[in-house]
């Protein structure tokens, strides 16, 4: 196996040792910069703490602890697959109503649910419920008029030297089908405070201070301002979480790992299950209710959610996007009431005119959530989504934001057999856009089990796609994912995974070892790394190039909690930019031999350079 670079990249060929290999290029790099922290403290000034904590972890790993973490750059990588422990169970039930994190625990106008999300990096905000949903046949709407949206915020604890002002609404899902609840929640808030200095942490309130009916005092820290050189300390990523005891046992792992960012790629609360494959263990929908056309959805598990989730996010900004269990179609045909109401996202900051799509920066990384089940053509009158991407992408700054992250939820590169190729279309029309301005990683969920691809580029090995990476493990009610479409058996045929929003592009692979075939028959090359069991990731950005990446499986927290997974994600900016031109991909086995003594080289100094800060460091 071996990389290749489509046209839509540039490639520069090496003329000299130091761009020979992208790792030595950066040994020197590292080297250039630990000379330039020298520099300072000679000159009496302070390294700040990412720049030095980045360093001292990149030598720890190196140098100290001996274990090997493998970076992109080796890839590709022989695929390998760790097939499902059989000691484990593939499921668990969902957590019940009166279990107490789900139940409110605070009077009618008390704020409940509080949550955070990012808006723009000097600005966040603040979500919350107060009051009594209503479920039953006969439903009245609260007036979110009754109560006011107020957050008071300060660097102290309990000095509070600003107050924010936001809006409230209320929104019903309705069911006139014999067996089903109609329901109307009650006052969701949303108020952006704005004004937030960088890497600082805040204290705040929330709530009505007439009532008066204000929240506990609550903490959060900014995030870096957006800067090549500045990165969120830690990034969760889940998908597919549901309410179950492995939910649980995902947020609870994810919590030890404190990340300062999260991001949700869809399939939240498994609302629309609770009353047949969740709480009640109803075998069927129609069993249950046959004069019911369409999915109940028992939309309390969102308040309970809300309720589970608190602890963590009221404290952690979490970015979500939608999955395909938020759709939640109600007799009317509306559809993603509960996502879009509930959760504040920066769609209006990032240019967007939509919650199903927008953009954010974490410090020197340009986020990009995409909606699956909203229009994502190229062309046409709909193709708002697509345009908004590409307006988006043209403005990003690869000086100011290097990295470049995407995520939506249902994969395109899946060797599973549930949802096999069902965003074919979505690929086939955003994949080059993508590639074009140098995506460098994509998360998604919908498939629940864990996947890690090598880079690729329409089913193509290739040196400058993106690594793509499917988490949809958060541990969900419909049980873990243990079936290949390579296996012998197991492929779908081409009616079965059809997108309940979109266009079906199922297809035959043109080229390489499955040519002519829907399957492969063995892991395809594009994929890396897959097991099926439930956890989360972590990504640590190291620097401009480097990011470390790691898959935590839930029954490793009852172990030595050591990572599933793990690899150094590792960007080449000088070798893959945004071009219709092609170079050349090509390295003489000389050129490489003289890589790997450099490499050698680099540690060595990088060994001798390390001690010398060491001791500048005990000389303070």
């Amino acid at each position: 196996m071996a990389y290749s670079i489509s046209p839509n990249r540039i490639y520069q060929q090496p003329n000299n040792l130091m761009n020979t290999k992208p790792f030595c290029f950066h040994c020197f790099t590292h080297l250039h910069n630990l000379a330039c922290l020298l520099h300072l403290k000679k000159q009496g000034n302070s390294m700040t703490q990412p720049t030095l904590f980045s360093f001292i972890f990149f030598l720890t790993n190196l140098l100290v602890s001996g274990k090997h973490i493998p970076t992109t750059l080796q890839g590709p990588f022989h695929p390998i697959t760790i097939h499902f422990d059989p000691s484990l169970r593939r499921g668990s039930d969902d957590i019940p109503m009166d279990d107490p994190r789900l139940k409110k625990n605070v009077t009618s106008m008390f704020p409940e649910q509080i949550a955070l999300a990012l808006s723009t990096p000097t600005s966040m905000w603040v979500s919350w419920v107060t009051g009594d949903a209503q479920i039953g046949p006969n439903v009245t709407a609260l007036d979110p008029t009754s109560v006011a949206s107020e957050v008071w915020y300060g660097k102290e604890s309990g000095k509070y030297s600003s107050k924010k002002r936001g809006n409230a609404t209320v929104y019903s899902q309705l069911y006139p089908f014999e067996g089903l609840f109609n329901y109307t929640s009650a006052i969701i808030h949303h108020v952006r405070i704005d004004g937030l200095e960088p890497e600082t942490k805040y204290y705040y309130r929330c709530g009505d201070s007439s009532l008066p009916a204000m929240s506990e005092e609550h903490v959060f820290e900014t995030l870096p301002l957006p800067a090549q050189n500045s990165y969120p300390r830690r990034i969760a990523v889940i998908g597919d979480l549901g309410l179950t005891r492995n939910s649980s046992t995902t947020i609870d792992h994810l919590s030890k790992n404190d990340p300062s960012l999260i991001l949700m790629v869809g399939d939240l609360t498994y609302a629309n299950q609770y009353l047949t494959t969740g709480g009640k263990g109803v075998p069927c929908f129609s069993c249950a209710f046959p004069d019911a056309p369409i999915r109940e959805t028992y939309q309390p598990r969102w308040d309970g959610w809300g309720r589970f989730m608190e602890p963590l996010v009221s404290r952690v900004p979490m970015m979500v996007i939608e999955g395909n269990h938020e759709i939640e179609p109600q007799a009317v045909g509306i559809t993603f009431k509960s996502y879009l109401t509930r959760f504040a996202v920066p769609a209006k900051e990032s240019g967007s005119n939509s919650n199903f799509y927008y953009s954010f920066d974490a410090g020197g990384v340009h986020f990009i959530m995409l909606g699956a089940y909203v229009d994502y053509n190229s062309t046409g009158e709909n193709g708002a989504q697509y345009a908004w991407l590409k307006e988006d992408l043209r403005k990003v700054d690869r000086t100011v934001t290097p990295w470049l992250v995407a995520a939506w939820h249902p994969p395109w590169y899946n060797s599973y057999s549930s949802h096999y190729q069902e965003f074919e279309c979505m690929r086939q029309e955003m994949e080059q856009l993508l590639y074009h301005y140098g995506v460098d990683i994509v998360f998604s969920g919908h498939v629940h089990a864990y996947e890690r691809m090598n880079r690729v580029y329409n089913y193509t090995l290739d040196a400058c796609g993106p690594i793509y990476i499917t988490v949809g493990d958060g541990g969900n009610i419909e049980k873990v994912d243990v079936d290949h479409a390579d296996e012998p058996g197991k492929c779908p045929s081409q009616g079965d995974n059809m997108p309940e929003i979109g266009g079906v592009c199922h297809l035959n692979f043109s080229s390489g070892p499955a040519k002519g075939n829907f399957c492969w028959d063995r892991q395809p090359e594009w994929s890396a790394y897959r097991e099926s069991s439930f956890g989360h990731g972590i990504l640590e950005v190291l620097n401009s190039t480097h990011a470390l990446w790691s898959w935590h499986r839930n029954q490793d927290t009852y172990k030595e909690d050591s990572p599933g997974d793990q690899i150094y994600i590792v960007r080449q900016p000088d070798i893959c930019s945004p071009s219709t031109s092609l170079k050349g991909n090509n390295e003489s086995e000389q050129v490489k031999g003289a890589a790997v003594c450099a490499k050698c080289l680099c540690v060595r100094l990088l060994f001798m350079v390390a001690f010398v800060i060491y001791q500048l460091l005990l000389c303070d």
